[in-house]
């Protein structure tokens, strides 16, 4: 039997998208020569509000990208609204984190952030997937490639493997990862609109989305001014919700759209493009996130806060955690320093996420949802806090996010006990 052709790189990174390419990054700077393969070409779609928080605009200043995010739409904070009224919130002042964030399309983000990547001496192979993972002796080693165009089919071998292949994860499902059950997990639907109000200073999230009956429904709307002369719109909702299975998301988000039409001068009946959804798992849900060989980080492995399905920065942050451990078990020569990603992973969001879990849980009663929504809106100083604890940007002097988070759910089902 004729052995397929084989690459050797340091370690193989399988995604090229936000986890895979901070990975890549942060591996070429500690001067390893990382291989990152994407089985789609840049620039491509991504289900994604685009919106980048705070803790996102760090990572990607750390990775040496402040300058190029200028060239796009930089905003202030969080306008919130609900049972007819707004609170425009700005993000809070942070001793690490800055005080802005910026709206940019997936296309051209994730472009941008792994040619910044390759730039720094990773190597990407776009239009190519890993197919299969090379297990020896127990321990993944590599994986079994395909190159889209022409069908070649070969091997890279690797020290170690990085999964980074997004929520659906079916590189990692291979090696056993799997979602618990239990525990929450989003959907989400986007598209794009032409409006006037493309360059608002704010991005905005409806805390009271409706169906076409006007029943409440445990998610959130969202606008987020793209600055091109569209906005991105889109709906989220949580699986703790008892009919979650039975919402039209398509339906939902057309209801959203016809909603807010006239205050941000859209035809709902034209939008830019078709509205593209995907499912979101959420709180560290997925695992194991270490394995004989490897790591999972990004969506692959569940890292998105369920407060308010952010993803992108948390997929920057578990990169670079990954990259350290990596880095320790390559110098040293011991692959059991892999260990310490679950360790590092688990002191940085374990108890925040579980907090966040229960929160989901608890919103997922509709009367609940509909209850914090109105005490919120009428209270500055609450949704100032609210966006703190959801936006992870609580400062080191002030409560645990944690403790904080626990105050506030423990708060909301005190509200309405027999909902």
């Amino acid at each position: 039997m004729n052995r397929l052709p084989t690459l050797e790189t340091d370690v193989l990174i399988v995604g090229g998208g936000p986890a895979g390419a901070a990975a890549g990054f942060w591996l070429a700077q500690l001067g390893y020569k990382p291989t990152i393969v994407e089985r789609k070409h840049f620039p491509r779609e991504k289900t994604c509000g685009d919106g980048l928080t705070p803790r996102a605009v760090k990572q990607l200043g750390d990775m040496g990208l402040a300058d190029g995010l200028t060239q796009f739409h930089r905003y202030d904070g969080l306008r919130a609204t609900a049972h007819g009224k707004a609170l425009e919130l700005h993000w809070p002042s942070h001793p690490i984190y800055p005080q802005h964030g910026y709206v940019v399309r997936r296309r051209e983000l994730d472009a941008m952030v792994a040619h910044n990547a390759v730039k720094a001496g990773a190597v990407l192979l776009e239009g190519h997937e890993a197919t299969a993972p090379i297990v020896i002796d127990g321990v993944v080693c590599g994986a079994t490639v395909t190159r889209k165009d022409t069908d070649e089919i070969f091997e890279i071998r690797a020290k170690y493997v990085v999964v980074a292949d997004g929520a659906n994860s079916r590189f990692g499902r291979a090696l056993g990862t799997s979602r618990t059950k239990e525990w929450p997990y989003g959907t989400a639907i986007r598209t794009y609109w032409q409006s006037p109000r493309h360059a608002e200073p704010w991005i905005e999230s409806a805390l009271d989305v409706k169906d076409r009956n006007g029943n409440s429904m445990p998610g959130y709307g969202w606008i987020f001014p793209v600055g091109d002369g569209t906005i991105n719109v889109g709906v989220g909702l949580l699986s703790t919700f008892k009919k979650f299975k039975d919402v039209n998301t398509t339906m939902l988000l057309d209801s959203y759209a016809h909603m807010i039409a006239d205050d941000w001068g859209i035809n709902p009946d034209t939008p830019e493009c078709k509205a593209t959804s995907g499912k979101i798992p959420m709180g560290g849900s997925v695992g194991p996130k270490v394995g004989p060989g490897y790591l999972v980080i990004g969506d692959a492995a569940g890292s998105v806060n369920p407060f308010n399905g952010e993803g992108i920065d948390y997929a920057y942050e578990t990169a670079r955690i990954a990259a350290d451990v990596l880095h320790s078990a390559i110098s040293s020569g011991d692959s059991k320093a892999l260990e310490q990603y679950q360790i590092l992973i688990d002191e940085e969001y374990g108890q925040y996420f579980k907090v966040a879990r229960l929160f989901a849980r608890v919103i997922g009663r509709p009367v609940l949802m509909r209850e914090l929504s109105r005490v919120g809106i009428h209270s500055r100083t609450l949704m100032e806090w609210v966006l703190r604890i959801m936006a992870n940007l609580l400062r080191p002097d002030e409560l645990g996010p944690a403790e904080a988070a626990y105050k506030m759910a423990a708060a909301i089902v005190r509200l309405a006990p027999n909902a």
